[in-house]
């Protein structure tokens, strides 16, 4: 007999007892599902729940963001009954249609599917959340032909004499959903001397979208300034705004910096969802000795624990894989963050107003009034905070928080450089992650790579041997904007401070010596990390160069 999901939840750690008695409350005065709780709740993700109900039936689990769905085959069923059956077509077979279902004992849409396509099917089991914005995104762009819409819009720009305000509107609406459509973190909107340019950050890069014509280039800024309640007078300092944009039915907050250059206003707008997935470590990249010597570390019960790297290495992501490794309903947790990236149940979250006069460190002071557990500050930016931080965790609070350096060893003369003494280090820093993010191949259309001499050159000079059949890469397709990557994952060290280490610290030692000493009693460095995953085929040796060197 097949176990149920509740236990196989709470076999895989996923949920406790506690939990269960949470979301029982909840349903009985919202009238929900009870797995519908857990998610709603925090408890679990919709992708966790998803695999345990694929191991509980035996239908494999597929994820639906690494397909790329042939235009043939969504036109088999429409989007209103793709949503009411709650299945879509995702591809064909050896003769039977690929269909991804939310749940595999809907036996009535599975036959109804069958017969509107007149094909038998094979079930795969897709996560609620994944398949809900996969209907929104791909019926949506399948009705709405973005690029071919850019195209015709630019076009009628090029012919009019003049600024068309409405085309303004359409143009500046398209370069949004388009940047909704790759998935991106950035749009930038760059002047040149005849024309505009519009780019992409997608995965940590920049990819080249649109030429716009010169003459609505300050129509397009106007535009946006006004959405962002920005003074459009202004052209000669660099302003900030930001405002609220609905796609999809999805909230974006989107945040806009402009600065005057020789060519006219360069726009940069900062998509923000606040809705991002969850994940626990071994879901980041992490390997499994790294992520159980974290698990320790989070359940100390003071001490600071820091991640480290540039901005758009994940540090906050890694923060909330920290936070959900706590028992959230014993321990009272408080955060500030600028922003708040993701959205937690049972955990007090704060953002960051500096109109208001509301930053990290008046927040970090003031936490210390609402009797907390836990503490996490978006980052230690200055001498002041970096105090209040090290005061929290000596007076008995786990201090979670972030600072920019180059690798883990790098945050204590870090911490010294903002005034922390020697022994304060020693006494409340418990451990350090250091990242950064690689972009993983794209599944659709991977391929094996045949290393060249430079290729061997530089895996010899950094001292690794691997296999070259395990060398893969992406040739690029319309999934990934043929850019042959899909998705990112972390690539870390991991350093937890022991005696010895501590007494290095306290000694004066070289950040090499407390580096050279972590490496021996089992730090692994990222580069090693990043290694791991290209001879799994997760990631690329160029991609390893490009973000380590």
């Amino acid at each position: 007999m097949a176990k149920k999901i509740g236990e196989l939840l709470k076999e895989k750690g996923y949920v406790t007892d506690e939990m269960f008695t949470v979301a029982y409350a909840q349903q009985r005065i919202t009238g929900q599902l009870i797995g519908e709780a857990l998610q709603q709740l925090g408890f679990v993700t919709s992708i966790e729940m998803a695999k345990v109900l694929s191991e509980q039936t035996g239908i494999p689990y597929i994820n639906i963001r690494d397909i790329d769905i042939p235009k043939e085959i969504l036109q088999l069923i429409t989007r209103d009954v793709a949503e009411s059956l709650e299945c879509l077509p995702i591809g064909k077979e050896n003769g039977r249609l690929n269909v991804g279902v939310v749940n595999p004992a809907n036996v009535l849409s599975i036959d109804r599917i069958t017969k509107l396509t007149g094909m038998p099917v094979n079930m795969l089991i897709v996560d609620s959340d994944s398949f809900k914005e996969a209907v929104e995104r791909v019926y949506y762009f399948l009705e709405n032909p973005i690029l071919s819409m850019l195209e015709e819009t630019i076009g009628h720009m090029v012919k009019t004499v003049g600024a068309d305000p409405n085309l303004i509107s359409k143009l500046t609406e398209l370069i949004l959903q388009d940047g909704v459509r790759r998935e991106a973190t950035d749009i930038h909107i760059t002047p040149e001397s005849n024309a505009m340019h519009v780019f992409y950050r997608v995965d940590g890069v920049l990819q080249y979208g649109h030429c716009i014509p010169k003459a609505s280039q300050a129509g397009i800024t106007s535009k946006i300034k006004i959405m962002a309640s920005i003074d459009i007078a202004e052209q000669r300092l660099p302003q900030d705004g930001f405002f609220n944009y609905t796609f999809l039915r999805k909230k974006y907050d989107i945040r806009v910096s402009t600065i005057p250059t020789i060519f006219g206003e360069n726009i940069v707008l900062r998509l923000l969802s606040g809705s991002g997935t969850l994940f626990r470590f071994d879901s980041l990249g992490y390997e499994k000795d790294e992520v159980n010597k974290l698990e320790k570390v989070f359940h100390k019960p003071f001490g600071i624990l820091l991640v480290t790297g540039p901005t758009g290495s994940g540090k906050t992501t890694t923060l909330y894989a920290a936070l959900r490794q706590l028992k959230l309903l014993e321990k009272n947790v408080i955060t500030v963050e600028d922003p708040v990236e993701y959205r937690l149940s049972f955990v007090r979250q704060t953002q960051v107003n500096t109109k208001s006069g509301y930053n990290f460190t008046l927040a970090a002071r003031n936490f210390m009034r609402q009797d907390p557990d836990v503490m996490l500050i978006g980052e230690i930016r200055d001498e002041e905070t970096a105090s209040i931080a090290i005061r929290a965790s000596i007076t008995g609070h786990l201090v979670l928080s972030t600072l920019h350096t180059n690798d883990a060893v790098g945050a204590i003369p870090r911490l010294l450089d903002l005034g922390v003494e020697k022994y304060n280090v020693t006494a409340v820093l418990v451990g350090v992650i250091a990242q950064r993010l690689v972009r993983k191949i794209c599944p659709a259309c991977k391929a094996k790579y045949e290393l060249t001499d430079s290729d061997n050159k530089y895996l010899a000079d950094i001292g690794y041997t691997i296999k070259a059949s395990n060398i893969y890469y992406g040739k690029g397709c319309e999934l990934c904007f043929d850019t042959g990557f899909l998705g990112r994952l972390a690539v870390g060290e991991v350093l937890v401070l022991d005696d010895e280490l501590k007494e290095l610290i306290n000694e004066g030692a070289s950040v090499i010596k407390i580096k050279h000493v972590a490496v021996e009693k089992g730090m692994r460095t990222m580069l090693e990390n990043a290694l791991i995953k290209l001879e799994a085929g997760v990631t690329s040796l160029h991609e390893i160069q490009r973000v380590l060197g």
